[in-house]
């Protein structure tokens, strides 16, 4: 089936509203491609694609043309598509080849005859310095996989049961409960599947979990054969051993990344490169320890204390095992799915903007995630069992008048409860929790 994106809407609003050229950046098979090529062709708009991979000799066509008929030229030469002034969206494919593209952007929009979009993964590897490129000629539109709210397209969830929980969540009010249990069932079928497209798409067509499974495996192959863009072998070998220790590392009580177990008296300066490797591919998510749960939680941040998550919570429970993603389904209560309900967790506030800290604390206990929302430090609580109304590092936190928290999110197989300044909420809502949580985030898009 076909996929509907949240993104979709910023690049429609893109094309008819602006000028600029349009980045859409993020790790290896989250759509983007895809995405481009559908939306583009939706608006009817005449499209002229160059993927730098597939031909290179663009590179040096993009480099050297010094006006916009050398530029034609030269790209007719690479492909039989026209160039038609005024009227062609160039896009540019695979952009991380070609680095100069962002001081060239400028000369390509100032002088107008073509719409660019461009792509890429490894971005943030490759072109670190591509969101400094001239102001004015650049909008940035990140792509993440599938957040819940996206999964449910998959499912026979309409868009009226979705305002009717957005709703509940606003008004803090309990969920019918035949409805709530459906939801948790489907939120642990998203801890199964994930969000990456393709495997989305599998599951739709065949509900197979073996399908699902195999995609996530070859996404995880493509990830580590990025790894070798590193030069030398040690340093390519430090990259897949980090990477592979996240699941294991995600088993432990408080889920801290520990840079020791990669090898013994390593300490994080040592190997900062290879962490930021991880974020900056977009392969990975952290969350860092913020010293203090006030805002501004960026103040407070100890980079070197983190907690790391990958980038789809799918792809985690795959590693896991059929046996984990069977018990997810069944809702064992035997299962430790604190890691995997933690990452589901990370995931979507991730695509939903938000930069994750969490804090810990001797004296007050820990808290699993603080975000900043509304110029307020939130605090929220993940919990895979029966106990979420224990949560002392809660308590102690909301009642310290110095970080002026106004309320708490505990979030986990339950329904809508509010306790004084905590409110319970059905892990699933966590697809609520926006920069702007009045309103809901698919309002133009109907599934």
């Amino acid at each position: 089936m076909e996929l509907k994106r949240k993104c979709e809407k910023s690049i429609i609003d893109w094309y008819r509203n602006s000028e600029k050229a349009l980045l859409i950046k993020g790790a290896r098979q989250v759509g983007k491609t895809h995405l481009i090529r559908r939306v583009l062709k939706e608006l009817g708009c005449d499209i002229y694609e160059v993927n730098l991979i597939e031909s290179p000799e663009a590179m040096e066509v993009l480099n050297v043309a010094d006006n916009i008929d050398d530029l034609i030229t030269g790209l007719s030469t690479i492909s039989s598509g026209r160039l038609k002034k005024g009227e062609t969206v160039i896009f540019i494919d695979e952009i991380q080849r070609y680095k100069e593209i962002v001081t060239r952007v400028k000369f390509l929009v100032e002088e107008g005859s073509f719409r660019y979009v461009l792509s890429g993964s490894l971005l943030g590897i490759e072109l670190n310095n591509i969101e400094s490129a001239p102001v004015g000629y650049l909008t940035t539109i990140e792509m993440f996989p599938l957040d819940f709210e996206e999964f449910l397209q998959v499912t026979n969830i309409d868009d009226d049961t979705i305002q009717r929980l957005h709703a509940s969540f606003q008004n803090r009010e309990p969920v019918m409960e035949p409805v709530n249990s459906k939801m948790l069932d489907l939120f642990n079928r998203y801890l199964v599947v994930g969000g990456m497209p393709e495997a989305v798409s599998r599951f739709a067509e065949d509900r197979n979990i073996n399908d699902v499974m195999e995609i996530h495996g070859n996404i995880r192959d493509l990830y580590k054969l990025d790894f070798t863009q590193y030069e030398t072998a040690d340093k390519r070998l430090l990259l897949k051993n980090a990477y592979d220790l996240i699941s294991s590392e995600l088993l432990r009580q408080n889920k801290r990344y520990i840079v020791s177990d990669l090898k013994k008296g390593l300490h994080y300066d040592r190997v900062e490169a290879t962490f930021l490797w991880l974020y900056n591919a977009g392969v990975a998510i952290p969350v860092f320890n913020s010293t203090e749960p006030r805002i501004p939680l960026k103040l407070n941040k100890k980079s070197s204390l983190f907690k790391l998550y990958l980038s789809d919570v799918g792809m985690l429970t795959s590693e896991y095992g059929m046996s984990t993603k069977r018990k997810l389904l069944n809702r064992d209560p035997a299962l430790n799915a604190g890691g995997i309900y933690e990452n589901a967790i990370a995931q979507e506030l991730r695509a939903h903007g938000f930069d994750l800290y969490y804090y810990n604390s001797n004296r007050l206990g820990e808290l699993d995630f603080v975000i900043d929302l509304n110029e307020t430090a939130l605090p929220l609580e993940i919990k895979s069992g029966k106990d979420y109304t224990i949560h002392s590092a809660i308590n102690n936190c909301l009642n310290n008048p110095e970080y002026e928290m106004d309320e708490a999110f505990v979030l986990a197989g339950c329904n809508v409860q509010k306790k004084d300044r905590v409110t319970y909420l059905p892990v699933y809502m966590v697809m609520f929790i926006t920069k702007d949580s009045s309103e809901l985030v698919l309002d133009d898009i109907v599934f």
